[in-house]
């Protein structure tokens, strides 16, 4: 049985409880709500089902060669210490790694390029489940995961993350269909075409500045190296997810998705069950894409656990989100509306979200700094090119005048 079947059952499921809630029948309400807790475990299997067929595993199409291999190779602790002007064990595979990415970038660093494949890690093998001579490699540089993005809550609802981009990127969008139409024998087709314009990815530069000790870069332990990757990633990660959220789009930051003028809005109904389903609705006349979520803040979700039917049995947060997926995050906004009183909800089809990542954190290594030298510490500015674009906007529907 698929997500889809399952979620009209449970819709079904829904409106027997409601029609026993107002006929004050206990019984069928109770029998119903046993349905629902039943139909709920199902709709949980299914969907890691559906995940698990969308990771599944077979040969490897192609695997990484070149470039791509060394880069991985590319020892954080070895580029900063380089950086700072600390002894390396191997300059000459350090000044390669540097030459080759600013190859990449353009033009050379500010301080040191530390390659984004340094900050990913594997996810799966892109597989054929046969023809198991087209490559011997295990492993796939379109198919590792950014750390910039791993623990980015749009990631995890499906937002498509486009990696090793250099310039501008130009990418066509339909804006409107060709007519299509039965005609009969020796009548002409309508001629009207297809309408489109582009999206243009730019980057746009986001960075944050950490404090270091030179006791910590002289380490050489694997674990140390990971954990420096991991305190950069993890604070440039929810920059990003609060950007491609609800940046603003003026001066250096880039435009969020509740903040583009082309997705559409519905204002906030009598309770959030009614404006979810409102939502849902309007997304279904917009034949939005299966990959549906909505996302919000944690005070909304905080609102939605206390809620209570009129027997004062507490309503699951499932039912308030009409089975479908929710996410909830502190990089949502809380301070939208006139009165900068209101949250941010927002429900659609994630994959129809692009987030630009360019090729390189450009990384200066300040071993001068006037309040960390006086500590013997070292000051790191990382910087990564970023940008976000909503590919389809009617994949998207946000709910205005939500209470904080």
């Amino acid at each position: 049985m698929t997500t889809a079947e399952l979620q009209e059952q449970r819709a079904a499921i829904v409106d027997r409880m409601n029609t026993a809630h107002t006929t004050d029948d206990d019984k069928a309400f109770t029998e119903a709500e046993t349905e629902l807790r039943a139909i709920d475990g199902k709709l949980d299997r299914q969907r890691k089902i559906d995940d698990a067929e969308r990771r599944e595993s077979g040969t490897p199409l192609h695997g990484a060669r070149g470039e791509f291999a060394e880069l991985r190779n590319q020892n954080l602790i070895e580029t900063l210490r380089y950086g700072a002007g600390m002894a390396v064990n191997d300059r000459a595979k350090v000044e390669r790694e540097q030459a080759m990415l600013a190859e990449r970038a353009g033009g050379p660093a500010k301080g040191v390029y530390v390659a984004t494949e340094l900050f990913e890690k594997r996810a799966a093998d892109m597989t054929t489940g046969s023809a198991s001579t087209i490559a011997p490699d295990n492993f796939r540089p379109d198919l590792f995961t950014s750390a910039l993005t791993n623990s980015s809550i749009i990631s995890r609802l499906g937002a498509t993350t486009l990696t090793g981009l250099t310039g501008d990127v130009v990418i066509p969008r339909e804006t409107d269909s060709p007519n299509v139409g039965w005609v009969a024998e020796d009548q002409a087709l309508s001629t009207d075409g297809a309408s489109f314009d582009s999206l243009t990815l730019t980057p746009h530069h986001v960075g944050v500045i950490t404090e270091l000790s030179r006791q910590l870069l002289q380490q050489s332990s694997p674990a140390v190296e990971q954990l420096v990757r991991n305190m950069m990633s993890r604070n440039v990660a929810l920059e990003i997810d609060r950007a491609a959220i609800a940046g603003s789009g003026t001066g250096a930051e880039p435009l969020g998705l509740i903040n583009d003028p082309n997705v559409p809005t519905v204002p906030f109904a009598t309770d959030l069950f009614t404006t979810t389903a409102d939502m849902i609705a309007a997304a279904d006349v917009a034949n939005i894409g299966d990959s549906r979520a909505f996302l919000s803040t944690n005070g909304v979700r905080a609102a939605a656990m206390k809620l209570r039917d009129t027997t004062e049995r507490p309503i699951a947060i499932s039912e308030t989100f009409h089975g479908e997926a929710a996410y909830f995050t502190n990089q949502a906004p809380t301070n939208l509306g006139v009165d900068e009183d209101e949250a941010g909800l927002v429900y659609g089809d994630w994959s129809d979200l692009l987030i630009g990542i360019w090729s390189q954190l450009d990384i200066l290594v300040n071993p001068y700094a006037e309040t960390a030298y006086s500590k013997g510490n070292i000051l790191l500015r990382a910087m990564a090119s970023v940008d976000f674009g909503v590919r389809r906007p009617a994949s998207f529907v946000s709910a205005t005048g939500v209470a904080s």
